[in-house]
């Protein structure tokens, strides 16, 4: 009974079934249909870039370099652009082999089974449905900030119903909602913003970089204040693990930043999810995944340099400090515009958070594991419609009234997860389906998709326990939810009982 049970925990998607999954409507027409086909590789850049330069570039490189690693914060950033660069390889060669709207979650389910796959998607949900919201409360707080509105309905610390968050929302989920194309052409008007402003920041403040604020590059380190220690659930897992005392800068403190950065490089893995709207994923899906990595990258090195360059670390700014150093010398004029950049950057991102949360429910509302009715692709839109309103308005309750400060680790341990999936699929696929067509591969399997898993697991170590106990909490909650509905429901379950069903008398009458 356990082996019958686990086999069909274990059970897997044949890949050629991923792959032709919508030459013909798998329902019959009556739920699902095809997604259009309608992004080119610089689209898919544009949401990649969208979703990637946010709350990182302009909030998340004060305060590490103030706390953590001083001038060589930068280094932080390109360790972990390098993490993200692994793994956004591996996500190439299953992208261009599978395209599909699932990303980590049909590659899961191709390789290491049904329930796994449901963790990596309920992972996902998570992830983008925390960032848009997280997002959102951050949007407003920058509008409450620009125009002066009332923070009861605006701010962050003061609101008991976040307004904008709300309106911002529903903006984005209907334009989500109403096409991909039109999702397309917002994302790419606000990446342009967003990508002059970094040009502009960078073109500008290079002038006022002086060597005296990078030297030295890499602070002493020096052991934590008493008073500023962490413990408890919430020191990260490996102090807890080695018992070593907590230190600030000197190597320590770089890798430290490392980990807590990386959220400004999550996300980029929504562009996956939009394989089956890619006019030729073969090409279009690696140049897109790791043209993203790369410009993010520069562009977040580069700021950072411009940054730690133009002020002392230790008086950056922890809430806007890009904007605050270039105040501290003498250009008030340039806040103005990184301000309009900031917005806008946030903007794009809850758009693509909710663009790929579509598509993740739209694949697994068309695998059974969800209803599918909630998944059907909308006759006149073409998207999954009723799912990404549903997600939007889940976002929407969650930017309304929960502060989400202290969960936002729970992003970067979501999205790193999911990386490290990606990395065993490529070895458990090149094994597996070995006559696979793949046009592009990683190269030295297993050795890259090995330090691309291991560098994953490194860098959750230094999230925070507390960050670690509610990630199992939710992976729980949603072992629950496919106990009770998907493993019963999915296409898998329904054809293994049609297979074990015996034919009815009357059917093996002759006629």
């Amino acid at each position: 009974m356990a082996s019958g049970t686990w086999k069909q925990l274990v059970r897997t998607k044949d890949v050629d079934d991923v792959i032709h999954q919508n030459d013909d409507d798998p329902t019959g027409g009556e739920h699902h249909t095809r997604l259009n086909k309608r992004l080119s590789a610089w689209d898919l850049m544009g949401f990649g870039i969208g979703i990637v330069i946010g709350t990182g570039i302009f909030t998340l490189t004060g305060a590490q370099a103030k706390d953590n690693a001083g001038p060589a914060i930068v280094i932080s950033f390109l360790i972990a652009g390098v993490v993200a660069m692994l793994a956004a390889i591996c996500y190439a060669e299953l992208a261009a082999a599978v395209p599909t709207a699932g990303s980590s979650y049909t590659y899961a389910y191709t390789t290491i089974g049904e329930v796994f796959a449901w963790i990596i998607a309920w992972d996902l949900i998570l992830e983008f449905a925390l960032g848009a919201a997280v997002v959102a409360r951050g949007w407003s707080g920058y509008l409450q900030h620009a125009l002066d509105l009332p923070e009861a309905f605006f701010g962050e610390e003061n609101s008991t119903v976040n307004l904008g968050a709300v309106a911002i929302v529903a903006v984005i989920g209907t334009i989500a909602t109403i096409g991909i194309r039109e999702s397309k052409l917002v994302t790419n008007a606000l990446v342009v913003v967003k990508v002059s402003v970094c040009v502009f920041v960078i073109a500008v403040g290079i002038f006022f970089v002086k060597a005296q604020f990078i030297t030295p590059y890499i602070p002493p380190s020096r052991q934590i204040d008493e008073a500023n220690q962490v413990s408890g659930l919430k020191q990260p897992l490996w102090q807890w693990i080695t018992g070593v005392d907590p230190t600030a800068f000197g190597v320590t403190g770089v890798l430290v930043a490392a980990a807590v950065v990386f959220f400004a490089y999550s996300g980029f893995e929504a562009v996956a999810n939009l394989g089956e709207e890619t006019n030729d994923p073969a090409k279009d899906m690696p140049r897109g995944l790791i043209g993203t990595l790369v410009i993010c990258t520069l562009l977040y090195v580069m700021v950072c340099f411009v940054l730690t360059g133009m002020v002392s670390y230790t008086d950056l700014s922890e809430g806007a400090p890009i904007s605050d150093a270039f105040s501290q010398v003498g250009l008030d004029w340039a806040g103005v515009l990184i301000d309009i950049a900031a917005i806008a950057g946030l903007t794009s991102v809850i758009l693509v958070d909710i663009v790929a949360m579509g598509r993740i429910g739209f694949a697994l509302c068309r695998d059974g594991l969800l209803p599918a009715r909630v998944g059907a692709v909308h006759p006149r839109f073409k998207t999954p419609a009723l799912i990404t309103i549903i997600t939007s308005v889940a976002v929407a309750i969650l930017g309304a009234f929960v502060p989400l400060n202290t969960l936002a680790e729970m992003v970067s341990i979501g999205t790193l997860f999911a990386f490290l999936v990606v990395s065993i699929a490529v070895v458990v696929l090149r094994r597996t389906k070995p006559a696979m067509k793949r046009p592009f591969r990683v190269p030295q399997v297993p050795i890259l998709p090995i330090t691309s898993a291991v560098a994953c697991v490194a860098l959750m170590s230094n999230l925070a326990i507390e960050t670690w106990l509610r990630f199992l909490v939710w992976l729980v909650l949603g072992l629950l939810v496919y106990v009770a509905y998907g493993r019963r429901h999915s296409r898998l379950a329904e054809r293994a009982a049609a297979r074990e069903t015996p034919p009815s008398r009357s059917s093996t009458l002759p006629g």
